[in-house]
């Protein structure tokens, strides 16, 4: 059966929606970052640049660095934009869009994002890198998918007891990430840990301005929390969601953060441009180890 134009959404030149990219246009190597600002930084680097667009928030870049392809492409913020990025990029390279069909071949994309996040941690500083073991979805959108054959109940679990988690909110899911782009990535410079992915940045992450939280001991309980040697390292808005749609659609995924901000001393990066200038490069040159 093909799949119909109200759940496939073509723009009238062929391109996916959101995206505004066809599938020539992109690499199997992918780079997201969340601001769009930060394609420009990344593909500076490029020995040459082969394509490039821009739809909202959605910018990408397409182009070599030392004879490699990547694509950079800015997600914006939060799990709901993950959840466009990766399915229309999905649909790019294993969906045919004239038949409307899912190929009978499917393709593997190598996902890796460069991100900022904020340490839970006093051994983490600032400055640092973090890659992140696991995704912690605390915002729900994975309910959304059949994930039961990729998350890890055990962790779960733990965190659900150690927390006191509210039966009113989600219940948490746990995700890993590929292994092989960890291991390219890590070295004597990065720490790991599970990354935390809430679905705002104010109350979903313990920040108060003008409103009560539902748990002020949130923030607490999530960086005591420990369990065979996992721990949750740091609080951002993507990652699990990378994670686990990555994992259901057959793709490898690996998140790298930059650590700007330490809530463990409330201290911040003197200088955070340089922090993730430093980690793109980072980035860079383990890819194409």
């Amino acid at each position: 059966m093909s799949i119909k134009q109200s759940e496939l959404i073509l723009n009238p030149d062929g391109s996916i929606y959101h995206l505004n990219l066809r599938p020539e246009h992109i690499a199997t190597n992918i780079i997201f970052v969340g601001d769009q600002d930060r394609v420009d930084k990344i593909s500076k680097h490029f020995d040459s640049i082969e394509f490039t667009t821009q739809k909202r928030e959605f910018k990408t870049t397409t182009g070599t660095y030392k004879n490699k392809q990547f694509t950079v492409i800015s997600t914006g913020i939060g799990p709901d934009n993950i959840d466009i990025v990766l399915n229309e990029l999905d649909a790019l390279v294993n969906i045919d869009l004239k038949t409307r069909k899912p190929k009978e071949i499917l393709t593997s994309l190598n996902i890796v994002r460069i991100g900022t996040s904020g340490s839970l941690h006093n051994d983490i500083p600032v400055d640092s890198f973090v890659i992140g073991s696991h995704g912690l979805d605390l915002n729900g959108l994975l309910h959304s998918y059949q994930i039961d054959a990729i998350s890890n109940t055990e962790i779960e679990d733990a965190f659900v007891k150690h927390t006191n988690w509210s039966a009113k909110k989600s219940y948490p899911i746990v995700i890993e990430n590929s292994k092989e782009l960890e291991n390219r990535l890590k070295s004597d410079k990065t720490h790991q840990g599970i990354t935390a992915t809430a679905g705002g940045f104010y109350g979903p992450q313990g920040r108060i301005l003008r409103l009560a939280l539902q748990d002020n001991e949130l923030n607490h309980k999530i960086d005591s929390f420990s369990f065979n040697q996992h721990r949750i390292t740091n609080l951002e808005m993507e990652t699990s969601a990378i994670y686990g749609l990555s994992k259901l659609l057959g793709h490898k995924a690996c998140s790298i953060n930059a650590i700007i901000a330490n809530r463990a001393n409330g201290s911040f990066s003197e200088n955070p441009g340089k922090v993730v200038a430093d980690l793109i490069e980072y980035t860079l040159e383990k890819l194409i180890e």
